[in-house]
């Protein structure tokens, strides 16, 4: 096996200590952080490391940009011709995208370059088209001589907080809605992760972004995601990342009443009934959690089997399991799977996998750190799961299945709403009375049917529960990032 070689861009741009990007300059920091490849555990390079006094820098950034600047006033039509140059650009460079991600997350570089870079540019290409189309209404009131209409404004500076699972993905998420609807924003990815989004701001620039409408501040949760979070002056926060985290952001937001959408996490439950063809119903659902590596909070974990195909099941699973490929992102040719990303991630992984054992639920194949170098954890399917143990309570995001039976519709549908998450489901049945009963009762913001994983740019997506509110994509993500100002006339 192989290494794909290094794109001169990216070994260009790994080699010197990448600033901070606030207004149209690198501002660099006297703290760093060290950007660590998980495939070998190694440091790659180094980023400024953005606190308090670098966030206030991209507040005043962001805040002229907003108020002074072109990009709020800019025809419609305009600002869309700059994000879908956006999008152009991001999709002339997806491979540098995608070794960049494959550096510093793990994964696959042709899963980086051809899913995460790609959808990123369609994603981005598709609210290109949004500016002209945020209207506001006229309003037949009751009142005589009286005019009254709405119209759908900007809310002003955003806080984005993005997760180090698709670095570059969950950006373009969250940019698209916020910089089509008029917004600035200063963006703060994982310090896991934050390279794509650096070289991001500067296609921005290329694109024709104005100077100040997107800042990037990579720093620690603790430092430049709560001085976002607290900030007077922003008056939006989007965050996608645990629900723990998200509850400090809330407290953290009250000081003016900003408003606040979260993604939070999850622990799928995937119901394979009876009828279900499996032929098609067990390959999809290992990749329901084994896509990227389980490091997904729509990860479909807890896999709900009925007892009557639960072994063939179970040995359908076992068998892709150990044919897969494990190592780094850039093996040529690809492997199936990369690390995990981070040291303490594969131990507090394997740690959920001891306790199962100690619980007695049976590890069928995985389980264990694989080579000495680098955070890699082979694809583990545990058998003999109940619903109490925290195998099936805790969301373990890594490639861990837990495998569930049960006999009857009514006590799954119970035990798969026993959670305090509520971010996506799944069935895989032909009963179509069945699947439309199960899709209307359960718990969850998303729920896929004889398929796992589905998104698209045009589609809500977002949580329930402690999974947490507000509908990304879509025209409900435009409504995240705007207000609603009703006129009346005499």
């Amino acid at each position: 096996m192989g290494t794909i070689s290094l794109n001169k861009d990216v070994a260009s741009f790994i080699t010197s200590k990448q600033g901070l990007r606030i207004g149209s300059r690198q501002v660099e920091t006297d703290g760093s952080i060290e950007v660590i490849n998980p495939s070998n555990g190694k440091v790659l390079t180094e980023v400024a490391r953005a606190g308090k006094t670098e966030v206030d820098l991209a507040v005043e950034a962001a805040s002229r940009a907003f108020e002074t600047g072109p990009w709020r006033t800019m025809g419609p039509d305009a600002r869309s011709k700059v994000l879908w140059r956006f999008a152009e650009l991001i999709e002339e460079r997806a491979d540098i995208f995608g070794q960049l991600d494959a550096l510093d997350n793990g994964k696959p570089v042709n899963v980086a370059r051809d899913v995460d870079a790609m959808w990123s540019a369609r994603h981005i290409r598709y609210f290109a088209g949004w500016p002209d189309k945020i209207e506001g209404a006229t309003i037949p009131v009751n009142i005589p001589d009286r005019l009254n209409y709405t119209l759908i404004e900007p809310v002003g500076v955003c806080g984005l907080i993005t997760p180090w699972n698709y670095p570059l993905l969950m950006a373009a998420w969250k940019l698209a809605p916020a910089l089509a609807a008029g917004n600035t924003v200063i963006l703060k990815p994982s310090e896991e992760t934050p390279l794509s989004a650096l070289y991001l701001a500067d296609l921005a620039l290329e694109a024709g972004l104005p100077e100040g409408v997107l800042n990037v501040v990579p720093g620690l949760g603790a430092e430049a995601g709560a001085a976002l979070a607290a900030h007077t002056r922003i008056a939006k926060i989007g965050f996608t990342g645990s629900t723990r985290t998200g509850r400090q952001i809330v407290v953290a937001s009250k000081g003016n009443l900003k408003k606040v959408s979260l993604e939070l996490g999850g622990k799928a439950a995937n119901i394979i009934f009876a009828d279900a063809d499996l032929e098609k119903a067990i390959p999809g659902a290992f990749w329901a959690n084994f896509g990227n590596n389980g490091q997904s909070c729509t990860a479909g974990c807890r896999l709900y089997v009925h007892s009557s195909i639960h072994d063939q099941v179970v040995s359908g699973l076992t068998e892709i399991a150990d044919g897969l490929q494990v190592g780094p992102g850039f093996d040529d040719p690809p492997n199936d799977l990369g690390p995990v990303i981070s040291e303490r991630q594969m131990n507090m992984i394997l740690g959920y996998v001891d306790g199962g054992r100690s619980d007695g639920a049976a590890v069928l194949t995985g389980g264990k750190r694989d080579t000495s170098e680098g955070w890699f954890i082979r694809p583990t399917i545990v058998a003999d799961v109940t619903d109490d143990m925290k195998l099936a309570r805790d969301e373990i995001f890594g490639p861990v299945i837990s495998v569930l039976k049960f006999d009857d519709e009514e006590d799954v549908l119970k035990r798969a709403n026993d959670t305090d998450y509520g971010l996506a489901a799944g069935l895989w049945s032909q009963d179509v009375t069945r699947v439309r009963r199960m899709a209307g009762r359960l718990q969850a913001g998303t729920i896929w049917v004889n398929c796992w994983g589905e998104t698209d740019a045009a589609s809500p997506f977002g949580g329930m529960k402690q999974s947490g509110y507000g509908r990304e994509m879509g025209r409900e993500a435009i409504a995240l990032y705007s207000q609603t100002k009703s006129v009346w006339v005499a």
